[in-house]
Parts: C-alpha cells; sequence; structure tokens
C-alpha cells in the first residue's frame, strides 16, 4: 500500500456506513498505520502495528472489533461476554486508552441516532488492581465488550471464575508489547494468552 491518501481513504471501505461517515466527519484521512492495519485485522490476521505517537495506532487497533460490535446483528444471550480483550503494561495506559475511546463511539453514535440506524450499545470495562470488589463483581456479572486490564489482571481473571467472560474474546490487542517482551513478566503474560 502506498499509503497516499486515495488508497487510505479505501481502506474505510470496509466499514458500515454509519462509522465510515463519522470518520470522514472527524478526520481528513485515516493514517498510513490504520490504512496498512484495518484490511489485516478485518481478514483476521495476526497484526503488529509499530508506529510513532500520533499516528492512530488506538483506532488501528480497535475500529473493525468496534465496526463489528455496533452493527452486526444481535448475539444470543449465551454469547454475551468480552468480545476485545486490551491488555496494557500499565494501569494507567488503560485508563487512556478507555478515555480515547468514548470520543469516537459517542461519535458514531451520534451518526447512528441522527440517521435513525440501529446499533448495539457497547459498554467498556477497566479490571486493573485498583479495581474495586464491587466493579469486579459487576465486571463479572454484566461483562462488558471491551475489557482493558494488565497482565496480572488477566492471570487472576483466567484463575478464577471470572475466566468464563472470555470466551467469548474474538480479539486480543497487546499495547506496548516492547516494553515486557523480554522480561518475566513478559513470558508470564505469553503464557496465560
Amino acid at each position: 500500500m502506498t499509503g497516499q491518501p486515495s488508497d487510505r481513504q479505501a481502506a474505510l471501505n470496509s466499514f458500515h456506513a454509519v462509522l465510515r461517515r463519522w470518520f470522514v466527519e472527524t478526520f481528513d484521512a485515516p493514517t498510513a498505520a490504520q490504512a496498512q492495519a484495518w484490511p489485516l485485522i478485518a481478514a483476521g490476521r495476526h497484526t503488529l502495528v509499530l508506529a510513532p505517537t500520533g499516528s492512530g495506532k488506538t483506532l488501528a487497533a480497535f475500529l473493525v472489533a468496534i465496526n463489528r460490535i455496533l452493527f452486526e446483528a444481535d448475539r444470543s444471550p449465551a454469547a454475551k461476554g468480552v468480545r476485545v480483550l486490551y491488555i496494557s503494561p500499565l494501569k494507567a495506559l488503560g485508563v487512556d486508552v478507555e478515555r480515547n475511546l468514548r470520543g469516537p463511539l459517542a461519535g458514531v453514535r451520534a451518526v447512528a441516532d441522527r440517521e435513525s440506524v440501529p446499533y448495539h450499545a457497547l459498554r467498556i470495562g477497566v479490571r486493573s488492581g485498583d479495581t474495586a470488589s464491587a466493579d469486579r463483581y459487576r465486571l463479572n456479572r454484566e461483562p462488558p465488550e471491551i475489557l482493558i486490564t494488565t497482565p496480572e489482571s488477566l492471570y487472576l481473571i483466567l484463575t478464577s471464575q471470572a475466566r468464563r467472560i472470555l470466551q467469548t474474546v474474538e480479539t486480543v490487542i497487546v499495547d506496548e508489547i516492547h516494553s515486557i517482551a523480554g522480561t518475566k513478566r513478559g513470558a508470564h503474560l505469553f503464557v496465560s494468552l
């Protein structure tokens, strides 16, 4: 892919019309990282996004899954659970990602509401060592479609009854993987995955 603007705009073609409309109303064009990642992610390929800060990596990683969750036909109640698992080595980064996703989600929902297009009300949850027990209980009882967590909290989920909420995971996003890849913490995460 050359990364020219027309090539980049073509990367939006696989998204629902509402999501495309929100994107073109909000941004000039997809970044090179987004345009190159989206077709691979949509095809179910393992994808490594390596790009500088401010290059749209968060939307590169999440937008295909958000599109699927918001605009696909209703899933059965038995399929309720986490669809996207985001793992960050830093609790603060996870909080930032949650905040950074809320704006695009609100924007897409606003376009869908304006155009009277039905969508699924996607929920985001954060589970870390700082999560209160009442919030952990709520996450287990009513799992969000997107769960933001740390490697250690993922391990705790996997070794508890809460692991059932992860049976529906379709997408795993590991952020800042380079910071833990060569460490014991990274090895522990890879075993969990």
